[in-house]
């Protein structure tokens, strides 16, 4: 067990049927772990805010990852519901694909918070300094997935659920551009 990434409460919902990227052959310990040993080794990037990083899962591991989204295309069938993600938070409109064939995970990443910007917001579960908060297993041929525009909204505009920061019109349009042609496929 490393002393440095634990596993945050939030990433406890990515399981299989959330419509979130998943995996059934590794704990959220085992990631939390892989990710202390890939900061370790300095594969990791900043994220869109100080205190938030972005760790590489070894590409060896990629294969053990679910990917949940389909490529949007004129035969996709869209549903929409009116959600809320946690209690205390606004409802927002979610958009998934009703059909479509999954695709291949191509790389994922891990969501890493420091426990300065969990205690923003008293969303901190534990005392060590970073905590696992989502993984994003991307498409094939995706390189980089960009945060979706309600997660933003709900950043920039410091609403409940949200972690405050500031996006240029350029990460606003990057969001729009890339969730106009993908959508997590509805859990049946």
């Amino acid at each position: 067990m490393n002393h440095r990434v634990a596993v945050n409460d939030f990433v406890l919902r990515q399981i299989e049927g959330s419509g979130k990227s998943f995996t059934n052959t590794l704990s959220f310990e085992e990631i939390a772990d892989h990710a202390d040993k890939q900061m370790a080794s300095g594969f990791y990037k900043g994220g869109y805010r100080s205190g938030v990083r972005i760790i590489d899962v070894d590409p060896s591991l990629t294969h053990e990852f679910i990917c949940p989204f389909v490529r949007i295309n004129s035969t996709t069938k869209l549903l929409a519901k009116y959600v809320q993600r946690r209690d205390g938070e606004n409802f927002y409109i979610q958009v998934r694909a009703e059909s479509g064939e999954l695709l291949r995970a191509g790389k994922v990443e891990l969501i890493l918070y420091h426990h300065d910007v969990l205690l923003e917001n008293e969303e901190q579960s534990t005392d060590f300094e970073w905590e696992l908060i989502s993984f994003h297993a991307l498409p094939e041929g995706v390189d980089y997935m960009p945060m979706g525009p309600v997660t933003m909204m709900r950043n920039q505009l410091e609403l409940a659920g949200g972690t405050k920061a500031k996006y240029s019109s350029k990460d606003w349009a990057k969001s729009i551009e890339f969730w106009q042609q993908y959508a997590a496929l509805e859990p049946r």
